[in-house]
């Protein structure tokens, strides 16, 4: 806090004498490992992994890691007989559940898994109906295989956990 209260002294004084100060931006922002459990993800333990392996692909300052002994996990993955759904109850911590109603209607098994760690990771629904955008919700059954998010998608969580502050997500996203 002392520290705090001296640097902007300091900022105010350079201020006050004309000095102009650029803050260097660092070369990386520190990586933030989330830790997920999917023993509860039943048949589906398998998805859960490859859309993590997706989210790592597309983004630098988040990890999705399994969870190891000893550890808490941030998220908890579970697979039921309703729709897929997740409860979020801050950024980058909270369970989602693997639905099967999705599944058997022929909705892309690890497009939802990605979606919904999608939701997890700080992306609400965005509606738009496009193949191309994971966060688009609902999409045709089998018309759309693609689980990859979008650069969009990929850049709005890399904003998401640029700082180490944890921003409140919604509650509840489908």
């Amino acid at each position: 806090m002392v520290r705090r209260h001296l640097a902007a002294a300091l900022l105010a004084v350079a201020a006050l004498l004309g000095v102009q100060l650029i803050a260097a931006t660092p070369a990386f922002a520190a990586t933030r490992t989330l830790y997920y459990d999917a023993s509860q993800a039943q048949e589906f333990g398998s998805v859960v992994d490859q859309a993590a392996t997706l989210w790592n692909g597309r983004v630098t300052n988040v990890r999705l890691v399994p969870v190891t002994a000893g550890r808490t996990p941030n998220i908890r993955v579970y697979a039921d007989n309703g729709w897929p759904r997740t409860y979020s109850t801050s950024l980058g911590n909270g369970r989602w559940y693997m639905g099967r109603d999705a599944v058997d209607d022929g909705y892309f098994v690890l497009r939802i898994a990605t979606h919904e760690f999608g939701h997890i990771l700080g992306l609400p629904d965005n509606r738009t109906g496009r193949c191309s955008d994971l966060m688009s919700g609902s999409s045709a059954p089998v018309s759309c295989a693609n689980a990859t998010p979008s650069a969009a998608e990929a850049a709005a969580v890399q904003r998401n956990f640029a700082t180490a502050a944890t921003a409140p997500v919604p509650a509840t996203v489908y």
